[in-house]
C-alpha cells in the first residue's frame, strides 16, 4: 500500500504536510506500527502527528516514555488529536506529561477539596485556612496558578477523551471543571489578599470578608472547558467604614480577576464576568449582604431571579457565602408570583436569540433554535413555576433538575429521558469544539475535516467505525429537532393529561400544579383554561384526537399573545362551530402558518375573534395569502348588484349588503394582522367596503321611496373627512353630506321632501337592526355634522341651494371641510357638477389674513373645548399634542393657501397632500417626514385600540396590558409597550413643535 493510500485510510487529509512530518528526524528510532496505532485513535491524525513531532523536539525522553508505554500511547494521541491548545501547554511544560496515564477501568474522581488544596498550594497558600493568604505573591504566583490549573485540566481532558461513553461522563466532567474554576478563584483571591496586605496592612485586609458567589454554569457546577465564569461579590468588614470596606473589597475582587485573566507569560485562563451583579455593569462591583437584599426586594427584574437560580457560594468566606445563599433563596422561589414574570423570562430568552448574528444562527449549539439554551430555558422555567412549593426541584444543575422534574411528575419519563440525552449530547459537542483551541465558542465547524474530527472525538473510545462528517451533521440536526419539539411541548403536554388519558408513561400533573404552570405562562384564569382544554380533548372523536396532538403547540402560541385566555376560549368556540369540518382540521394539521396566525389573532384581537365566531368559515383564509387580498370596490359592487337582483326585498337586500361589508372588514383585519397590507392600503380597503355598502343602501332606499311615488330628484352622497380622504380605520363613522337635483319640471318642495326621505331611509338601512339580525356586525354610522350650518342645517340640499349658500354665507371652516369632499354614491353627473361648484370654494384664490386668523381661532377653540375633560393632551390621539388634528389642520391650512396655484395640492388624502407640500417646497422635507410619522403612528394606534378591545378609543392606552397589545399591532416586538409609549410621546412632542412653527408662525 502506498503511503498516500495508507494516510487516507487512517483519516489524514493534508497528505503533503503529513508526509513531511513523517520524515522528521524526531521520529527516527520509533516503531512505525506503534506510531500509526496511536494515530489511528486520534480524532485529527494530522494535528496529532504535528503536535507529537513538536513535543519530541522539546523533550524526547519524556515523550518517548509515554509513547513506548502501550497503556499511555492511546491517551497521548487522543489528547494531541483533540486539543491543539493542551498540546501546546505540554510543549511549554513537558514535565506535566505524567498526567497522560493509562485509562483505568474505573476513572478516578477528583474532589473539590483536592482541587482547592492543589491550586492553593501552587501559590504557597495554606489550604487549611478559611481565607488563606498566598505565600507567593504577584505575577509569579499567577503564573504558577495557571500552570497548576492547566495540569489538572489536561488530566481531566485525558480521562474525558478516553471514556467509552462521553455522554454518560459529561456531568462528572462539567462538575470537575466548575470545581477547578472555583479552586482557581480561591487561589487567585489568596494572592490578591497577599498583594493588598502590602498596601493596606495584612491585619486590615484580613478584617474584610469577601464571598465569591458563582453564577451560571459555574454556580450550577456544569461548566464548559472554556467559559466566562460569572460571579457576584459580597463583602463585610469588622469595624471598617464603608469607604474602606468598598475599596479593599473591590481591590480583592479586581486582583482575583487579574490573576486568572490578565496577560502573562502563561496565557490567561478565562474571563471573570461580574455583569450579573445588581444593576449590571453600572452597579457597584462589591456590595454588602444587606445591600444585595435591599436591591432584590425593591428593584430587581424577573430575569435576575432566574439567574440567581444557580447562585452558589464558591470561594472566599464560606460563612458569608452561606448567609448570602439563605437570604437570596426566598426571592428566587417566589419570583414566579411576581407581576410580569412570564414577560420577563421570555424577554430574557428573546434577548439571547436576538443577539445571534444572522450568519451564525444555523451553526449555534447553544443559542439557536433546538440548542442548549432551549433546554435550560425549559428546565429553569419549570423549576421556578413549581419549585416554590416543591423543594425537591431546587437543583442547580440541568441534568439533576431534569431528573427531579421527572421524579416529581412535572415532565413525562420519556420526555425527560429524551431531554437529558439531547442536553448531554449537545454539551459533549460543545466541549469537544472548545477543547481544540481552548476558545469560548458554541459554533459548529463548517470545514468537513473539522466536522470529521469532532465526530470521532465525541463518540467515545469504543467506536470501531470512524463516523463521518455527514453522520455527525445528521445526528445533530435530529437532536435540534427533538429539543425544539420538547421545548414547545413540555410546558403544555402534561396539561392535556389532566383532561385526557394519553400514554401510561406520560406524566399527569396535579390540578394545583397544572394551574400553577398555566398561571406562570400568562393565563389569568387557569381553572377556566383547564376547562377549555378538557372540552377540546375529551372523547374519542377525530377532532378531539387531532387537538390532543396540536394543543401543546397551540397553547404555546396562545401564551405568546397578549391574552392567552381569550385565545383559548375563542379557539374552543371556533372548533365547536366548525365541528368535524375536514378543511378546518386539515388546515390546523398541515399549515403551521395558518394555525399560528389563528392563535395570534384569537389571543390579540377581540374585534377579529368576534367576527370569526359568527363567520367561522372565514378561518380558511388564514391558510392562503391570496384569500386575504381585499376585494376591490368594483368586485364588491358587482356582488351587491347580483344579491339585490336575486333578493329585491329591502330587508333581505340590506342584510346581504351588510354581511358583505362585515366579511370585508374581517378579511382586511386578518390581512392587516398578517402584515399583508400597509396602513394606507388598510384605509383604502376599508373605504371601499364602506362605499360599496353605502351605494347599495342608496339603491335600496331609492327603490323603496321611488316605488311608492314618482321619482322627483337625483341624490348624491359626498364623502367628507377621513372617509373622503380614504384614511379611515376600523369603526370609523362615515362623514358625508347629501346633495340632490330635482328632475326637470319637478316641484322643488316635493323634490326636497323626497330627497329627505331617501337619505333618512339610507341612514336607517345602515344602522337599524336587520331581520334576521346580522350577528357581531360593526354598524356603519352616518355622520352629517360637516353639512352647511352644521347640525342646525338642512340634512340634504339641492345643488342650487348649495350654490347660493356658498356664494353668500359660506364660512372658512366649511371651505376647509370641503377639501376632502369626494363622490361616494349616486348620480355621476350630479357629483361632477357639485365638485365643479365647490372647487373655487375649497381652493380659494386668496385665503387672506382674515381667513388664516379664523382658522387659527377655531383650532384653538377646538383644543380648549373638545378635548374630553380630564384627558391627557399628550395621549389623545386625535386632539392631543402633535396628533392627528394638528397634522391635518396644518396640511389643510396650507392647501387653502396654495392649492389654487399648485394643482398637486388638490388631493383629499392627508399623506398625499403632505408629500405634495414637500415636493413643492412648501414644507421642509424633514418636517414632512416627522408629520407623516406622527400621523401614521396615531392612526395605527387608533386602529389597534379597536382591534384589541373591539371598542374605539382616541387615547394612547395607559395600562400595561393594553399598551402591550397595541404595541404588538403597531409592529413592535413582545414586551415593547413602553417603547411604543416613549416613541409616541417623543414623536408627537416634536410634531407639535413643527405644527406651531408653521401653523401659528411661532
Amino acid at each position: 500500500m502506498s503511503l498516500n493510500r495508507k494516510l487516507i485510510s487512517y483519516g489524514f487529509t493534508d497528505l503533503e504536510k503529513s508526509r513531511r512530518f513523517l520524515g522528521a528526524p524526531e521520529l527516527q528510532g520509533l516503531n512505525d506500527d506503534d506510531l500509526f496505532a496511536g494515530l489511528a485513535v486520534a480524532a485529527d491524525p494530522d494535528l496529532a502527528l504535528q503536535s507529537f513531532v513538536r513535543l519530541l523536539a522539546v523533550d524526547r525522553r519524556a515523550v518517548g516514555a509515554a509513547f513506548s508505554d502501550q497503556g499511555r500511547r492511546a491517551p497521548l494521541f487522543r489528547l494531541l488529536g483533540a486539543s491543539e491548545a493542551l498540546g501546546e501547554f505540554l510543549m511549554r511544560h513537558p514535565r506535566h506529561l505524567d498526567v497522560v496515564r493509562p485509562a483505568p477501568a474505573v476513572l478516578p474522581v477528583v474532589t473539590q477539596e483536592e482541587l482547592r488544596a492543589a491550586l492553593l498550594s501552587s501559590v504557597g497558600a495554606d489550604p487549611a485556612e478559611a481565607n488563606p493568604v498566598a505565600g507567593v505573591g504577584g505575577i509569579e504566583a499567577y503564573r504558577r496558578l495557571r500552570v497548576a490549573y492547566r495540569r489538572h485540566l489536561t488530566d481531566l481532558a485525558v480521562r474525558d477523551l478516553c471514556h467509552c461513553a462521553p455522554v454518560d461522563y459529561l456531568p462528572v466532567v462539567a462538575r470537575e471543571l466548575a470545581d477547578l474554576a472555583t479552586a482557581a478563584l480561591e487561589a487567585s483571591l489568596a494572592v490578591a489578599r497577599a498583594d493588598l496586605g502590602e498596601v493596606y496592612g495584612a491585619d486590615t485586609v484580613a478584617r474584610v470578608k469577601l464571598a465569591v458567589i458563582a453564577m451560571g454554569k459555574c454556580g450550577a457546577r456544569e461548566l464548559n472547558y472554556i467559559s466566562d465564569v460569572d460571579v457576584v461579590y459580597v463583602a463585610e468588614g469588622e469595624d471598617l467604614d464603608d469607604s474602606t470596606l468598598t475599596r479593599i473589597g473591590t481591590g480583592l475582587a479586581s486582583g482575583m480577576s487579574r490573576g486568572v485573566y490578565s496577560p502573562g507569560t502563561e496565557p490567561a485562563l478565562w474571563e471573570v464576568d461580574a455583569n450579573l451583579r445588581p444593576e449590571g455593569k453600572d452597579g457597584q462591583l462589591v456590595r454588602t449582604l444587606q445591600s444585595h437584599v435591599s436591591y432584590y426586594q425593591r428593584w430587581a427584574k424577573t430575569w435576575e431571579f432566574q439567574a440567581l437560580l444557580k447562585a452558589r457560594a464558591a470561594a472566599g468566606d464560606p460563612e458569608l457565602g452561606r448567609r448570602y445563599e439563605e437570604a437570596i433563596a426566598p426571592f428566587v422561589w417566589a419570583s414566579s408570583q411576581r407581576e410580569g414574570f412570564v414577560e420577563g423570562v421570555r424577554a430574557m430568552r428573546r434577548r439571547v436569540t436576538d443577539n445571534i448574528p444572522r450568519d451564525e444562527e444555523a451553526r449555534q449549539l447553544k443559542l439557536g433554535p433546538g440548542g442548549l439554551r432551549d433546554v435550560e430555558f425549559t428546565v429553569q422555567l419549570l423549576q421556578l413555576v413549581h419549585g416554590r412549593l416543591d423543594e425537591s426541584l431546587r437543583a442547580r444543575d440541568t441534568v439533576s433538575a431534569i431528573g427531579a422534574l421527572s421524579a416529581g411528575g412535572y415532565i413525562g419519563r420519556s420526555d425527560a429521558l429524551d431531554l437529558d440525552d439531547a442536553y448531554r449530547y449537545l454539551r459533549v459537542l460543545e466541549h469537544r469544539i472548545q477543547l481544540m483551541q481552548m476558545r469560548r465558542t458554541h459554533l459548529m465547524p463548517e470545514d468537513e475535516t473539522a466536522l470529521r474530527a469532532l465526530a470521532r472525538s465525541s463518540e467515545g473510545c469504543m467506536v470501531t467505525v470512524r463516523p463521518s462528517a455527514q453522520s455527525l451533521h445528521d445526528k445533530w440536526q435530529r437532536t435540534r429537532k427533538l429539543v425544539k419539539r420538547l421545548h414547545e411541548s413540555i410546558f403544555y403536554r402534561p396539561l392535556l393529561n389532566n383532561a385526557a388519558t394519553l400514554q401510561p408513561e406520560d406524566v399527569q400533573l396535579t390540578a394545583e400544579a397544572a394551574q400553577a404552570r398555566l398561571a406562570a405562562l400568562g393565563y389569568q384564569d387557569p381553572r377556566g383554561a383547564m376547562r377549555h382544554i378538557e372540552a377540546l380533548t375529551g372523547g374519542l372523536r377525530r377532532r378531539a384526537m387531532l387537538q390532543k396532538q396540536l394543543l401543546p403547540i397551540l397553547l404555546a402560541w396562545f401564551a405568546d399573545g397578549v391574552d392567552p385566555d381569550a385565545g383559548l376560549l375563542g379557539f374552543r368556540r371556533l372548533s365547536e362551530s366548525l365541528g368535524e369540518s375536514h378543511w378546518y382540521l386539515g388546515m390546523l394539521r398541515d399549515s403551521n402558518a395558518a394555525a399560528e396566525r389563528l392563535c395570534a389573532v384569537l389571543s390579540s384581537s377581540r374585534f377579529i375573534t368576534d367576527l370569526l365566531e359568527v363567520s367561522p368559515e372565514s378561518t380558511k383564509w388564514l391558510g392562503s395569502d391570496a384569500e386575504l387580498v381585499p376585494d376591490t370596490f368594483d368586485t364588491q359592487w358587482q356582488e351587491i348588484r347580483s344579491k339585490m337582483s336575486r333578493h329585491p326585498a329591502p330587508n333581505e337586500a340590506i342584510r346581504l349588503i351588510r354581511l358583505i361589508r362585515r366579511r370585508e372588514l374581517l378579511r382586511i383585519a386578518i390581512a392587516d394582522s398578517s402584515n399583508l397590507l400597509s396602513q394606507p392600503e388598510v384605509g383604502e380597503a376599508l373605504a371601499d367596503a364602506d362605499r360599496a355598502a353605502i351605494l347599495g343602501a342608496l339603491h335600496v332606499a331609492e327603490n323603496q321611496v321611488f316605488g311608492q311615488e314618482e321619482q322627483l330628484t337625483h341624490v348624491v352622497v359626498m364623502a367628507m373627512g377621513r372617509q373622503g380622504g380614504r384614511e379611515i380605520t376600523y369603526g370609523s363613522d362615515a362623514d358625508v353630506i347629501y346633495v340632490h337635483r330635482p328632475l326637470p319640471g319637478a316641484d322643488e318642495a316635493a323634490a326636497q321632501k323626497q330627497a329627505e326621505a331617501v337619505v333618512a331611509r339610507l341612514a336607517a338601512l345602515l344602522t337599524q337592526p336587520c331581520k334576521p339580525p346580522v350577528l357581531a356586525e360593526r354598524v356603519l354610522e352616518i355622520d352629517t355634522a360637516l353639512r352647511p350650518e352644521g347640525k342646525q342645517g338642512a340634512m340634504v340640499r339641492s345643488i342650487s341651494s348649495y350654490r347660493e349658500y356658498y356664494r353668500r354665507w359660506s364660512l372658512v371652516w366649511e371651505a376647509q371641510a370641503l377639501l376632502r369632499a369626494r363622490p361616494l354614491a349616486g348620480d355621476d353627473d350630479l357629483a361632477a357638477e357639485f365638485l365643479a361648484l365647490i372647487d373655487p370654494v375649497r381652493y380659494p384664490q386668496d385665503l387672506g389674513e382674515t381667513g388664516v386668523r379664523e382658522i387659527r381661532r377655531i383650532k384653538a377653540r377646538v383644543e380648549s373645548e373638545r378635548l374630553p375633560r380630564g384627558a391627557d393632551p399628550s395621549r389623545h390621539l386625535k386632539l392631543g399634542r402633535g396628533a392627528l388634528s394638528d397634522v391635518e389642520w396644518l396640511v389643510q391650512l396650507l392647501q387653502l393657501q396654495h392649492a389654487h396655484a399648485v394643482p398637486a395640492l388638490r388631493v383629499q388624502s392627508t399623506l398625499a397632500a403632505l408629500d405634495a407640500l414637500g415636493d413643492e417646497g412648501l414644507l421642509p422635507s424633514e418636517d414632512v417626514g416627522l408629520l407623516r410619522d406622527s400621523w401614521t403612528l396615531a392612526t395605527r394606534i387608533r386602529a389597534a385600540n379597536v382591534i384589541w378591545s373591539g371598542r374605539g378609543s382616541d387615547l394612547l392606552p395607559s395600562s400595561r396590558r393594553d399598551l402591550e397589545a397595541v404595541a404588538r399591532w403597531c409592529g413592535y416586538g413582545p414586551g415593547s409597550g413602553s417603547e411604543l409609549e416613549e416613541d409616541y410621546l417623543r414623536l408627537t412632542r416634536r410634531s407639535r413643535a413643527v405644527f406651531e412653527r408653521h401653523f401659528y408662525g411661532y
